[in-house]
């Protein structure tokens, strides 16, 4: 049921689903479906989606840093890959402009670390979209008599695989965007820390947002 009530969103009636979420309803969903709809809206205004992209943003910001979209949290069916960690109960109730229900309760297991439902298709390419960039250190400076520039880095970038899994890589600096590291000159104050997470929502728009600390 979960599956073709996305289905639908993906059409184009979600984002009229979310703006008619009944206060009950908003008590009762879990946030990481919020952000897993609201982010692949392109975060449309609302209450829920509001709340859905402060949790989002929070979770990148220091310390620790967790996975922004926690999708093994949202139950969207039962797998059938992979040992069940957790048994839950979840319910999404929402109502179209008709006032027909479009979600029932749903009863699902939690697969902790991926999706619990097969997310490998185009449709959720959205996900995997999701990076974040952990810039523990960057600068850029001369160093020594001769004044030669060094360039000094602890850098890792994290993303999602093909079922929403979360893992964290080491990277360079050649290899991330100018919004993470806006100048790569060599000057006495070229000096960057901080967190940002970059997506994209299912039409291809980008956004980021970049936390410094």
């Amino acid at each position: 049921m979960w599956c073709r009530l996305f289905r639908k969103w993906t059409a184009g009636t979600t984002l009229a689903l979310l703006s008619t979420l009944s206060p009950q309803a908003a008590k009762a969903y879990q946030v990481d479906c919020a952000i897993l709809l609201c982010l692949a809206g392109g975060w449309p205004a609302s209450a829920e989606c509001a709340h859905a992209r402060a949790v989002f943003i929070r979770r990148i910001t220091p310390w620790p840093i967790e996975p922004p979209l926690q999708i093994w949290r949202c139950p969207m069916g039962v797998s059938e890959r992979a040992p069940l960690q957790s048994t839950a109960s979840r319910i999404w109730e929402a109502s179209d402009q008709s006032g027909q229900t479009l979600g029932q309760v749903i009863q699902a297991q939690v697969v902790e670390g991926r999706a619990d439902i097969d997310i490998s298709g185009l449709e959720f390419d959205f996900v995997r979209s999701i990076r974040v960039w952990d810039v523990r250190h960057y600068s850029h400076r001369e160093r020594g008599r001769d004044d030669d520039c060094s360039e000094s880095y602890n850098m890792r970038l994290g993303s999602y695989g093909a079922q929403g899994e979360f893992g964290w890589q080491r990277t360079t600096p050649a290899a991330a965007p100018r919004w993470v590291l806006p100048t790569r000159h060599c000057s006495s104050s070229n000096w960057r820390r901080g967190v940002g997470v970059e997506w994209e929502d299912h039409e291809g728009n980008h956004g980021y947002e970049w936390v410094a600390y």
